[in-house]
């Protein structure tokens, strides 16, 4: 168990990298041309297919791996004293991975798929293009009800069980509680919950890496 503890702590740490890599990229590398036409922003998009599909894997399908690595170690640490708030933590955690990884790969071959019709179609493949970034939103790019379940549920099941330090479960409390809120359609619950999962993520990985638990 302590191996699979380390393991959570490494990954939880890369969660963290994660978060910060996509807010810089597309906080001050991703300049979509958003008040162009249909044809210059396939323009736009077939230019920076690579990079885009590179980080859309990373932030989506490597982080949905990570999350199983950590949603196991985390029920592992918990079941002894609360099984069943631990369960239903290891229940929600695993359909957030489900539900990130396929954000993923919709995003990824969706562009492709509207890429290739641009080329005969824009404007059409730019309704289709709306429509991929809608389903990718309601999996789970700008709605994190599933994830903020999970942190709730496991940071009640942490304060109870006495498994984590209490002020890490209070935080996890908080993103919990934001994460729900993104059902309110505005962005600032999403950059909360965003922000707010760098902390936690990065204490947690420190937590379980150091921790002597067994």
């Amino acid at each position: 168990m302590n191996n699979l503890q380390k393991a959570g702590g490494v990954t939880a740490l890369l969660q963290a990298a994660i978060y910060m890599s996509a807010f810089v990229f597309f906080g001050a590398f991703w300049n979509f041309p958003a008040d162009a036409d249909a044809v210059q922003k396939f323009a736009f998009l077939a230019e920076n297919q690579g990079i885009l599909s590179i980080v859309t894997f990373t932030i989506y399908v490597l982080f949905g791996i990570l999350s199983a690595i950590l949603v196991l170690a985390l029920h592992e640490r918990l079941k002894v004293n609360t099984p069943i708030l631990s369960q239903m933590a290891a229940i929600f955690g695993v359909v957030w991975v489900g539900l990130v990884i396929a954000s993923g790969m919709v995003s990824n071959i969706g562009l492709a798929v509207a890429l290739e019709l641009s080329v005969q179609q824009p404007e059409q493949a730019m309704t289709l293009w709306r429509t991929i970034n809608a389903v990718v939103e309601g999996l789970g790019g700008g709605n994190e009800i599933v994830g903020g379940l999970w942190v709730l549920l496991l940071s009640i099941a942490a304060l109870n069980g006495k498994a984590l330090p209490t002020t890490l479960n209070y935080l996890g409390l908080f993103v919990g509680v934001v994460g729900i809120l993104t059902i309110y359609p505005a962005d600032i619950f999403t950059e909360i919950f965003g922000i707010s999962q760098i902390v936690w993520f990065s204490w947690l990985g420190v937590v379980l890496l150091t921790s002597r638990k067994s």
